[in-house]
């Protein structure tokens, strides 16, 4: 099996009473872009600052390409980690062009090989026709693609990305961000992404990292995380999630709207957690009451009443319930997780 080109390892780092990162654990693969999700101080950048080596870990260990990088008392200086790094603003040189921010960091070739890369990495990021621009001429797609191509010119075996897309607007965000993680695919590297935007990350990441309160809940593919999430805690991350009270009994968790099969659980009292797509409307579930309907665009938002439990609900189709009506509806066990109290 190769070696992961980042391996971090029961990593910590505490300022005074606040601990910021707490037993992070995390590994990441040559050629797989993996996202670090979580919300605004969690975490996520000072993880990224101790993989870079811009900070010491308190505890654990970070080592890159089977190389220990970062412990107790050792913190491999940042330019002999084999580390890339983008910052939120990109960070670019204003008084260097195009070309020669690319080439910044080579100067330890010959004349002739840094413009080889440079033209590489010119092509590859499609920069070909900006190589003597300045920066504040960039627009902020340009300005991106630039930071990456100037972040890969070393051929790091990791590169970190802190928010890389969040300067973005609309349609410019998504035509920009499709590009870019198609050209980071090509060129293999192991590429670590902070974003606290769960639909982002759930369409760019193969590999997900959930982290709340200094510490990584789980990690796995968008659709694990997702649709099996850890804890209520690692749910929330990813988008709404209704939970209730739930009393299983032989087998099955019985919900004010409908049962689902919990064949693993022993009966007594539960927790359900409910994703806002989980309710469908079925002749054969139990009776609602339809509070209110919004038009979501793609989707209706409807909000059900049973058993004194209100719930939102996303629902899709033509056979949309109108306000002040009953309804029938089950829940879809895909959709819903259970947890013991």
């Amino acid at each position: 099996m190769p070696v992961p080109s980042l391996t971090v390892r029961g990593v910590s780092r505490n300022y005074e009473k606040r601990s910021a990162v707490a037993n992070a654990t995390l590994t990441l693969q040559a050629g797989r872009i993996t996202c670090l999700l979580g919300p605004s101080g969690c975490g996520k950048s000072t993880l990224l600052r101790l993989i870079a080596g811009l900070e010491p870990v308190d505890d654990g260990e970070i080592e890159i390409g089977g190389t220990l990088m970062s412990a107790r008392g050792i913190n491999v200086p940042p330019e002999n980690r084999s580390i890339g790094l983008v910052f939120q603003d990109f960070a670019l040189f204003p008084h260097l062009s195009v070309e020669d921010n690319m080439g910044f960091g080579l100067k330890t070739l010959s004349p002739s090989e840094r413009q080889e890369r440079v033209t590489t990495l010119s092509a590859q990021f499609h920069l070909e026709t900006l190589a003597g621009k300045w920066p504040h001429t960039l627009s902020g797609g340009e300005q991106q693609r630039v930071a990456i191509a100037r972040a890969l010119a070393r051929s790091p075996s990791v590169l970190l990305l802190d928010e890389p897309f969040s300067g973005l607007d609309g349609h410019l965000r998504a035509n920009v961000r499709k590009s870019v993680l198609a050209d980071l695919r090509a060129t293999g590297t192991a590429v670590l992404i902070v974003t606290h935007d769960p639909e982002e990350a759930m369409l760019i990441a193969d590999e997900l990292a959930l982290m709340a309160d200094g510490r990584i809940l789980q990690t796995g593919s968008p659709q694990e995380c997702y649709l099996r999430p850890v804890s209520i805690d690692a749910a929330r991350l990813l988008g709404e999630a209704t939970v209730l009270p739930v009393r299983i009994s032989g087998g099955v968790a019985h919900t004010p709207f409908g049962g689902i099969p919990a064949p693993d659980m022993p009966d007594g009292q539960a927790k359900a957690m409910i994703r806002s797509e989980a309710l469908r409307l079925d002749e054969a579930g139990v009776l609602a009451e339809v509070l209110e309907v919004r038009f979501g665009g793609a989707f209706q938002i409807v909000t059900l009443a049973s058993q004194d439990v209100v719930i939102t609900a996303h629902m899709t189709g033509s056979l949309v319930p109108e306000a002040g009506t009953k309804v029938n509806v089950s829940l879809n066990p895909a959709r819903t997780v259970l947890y013991p109290n």
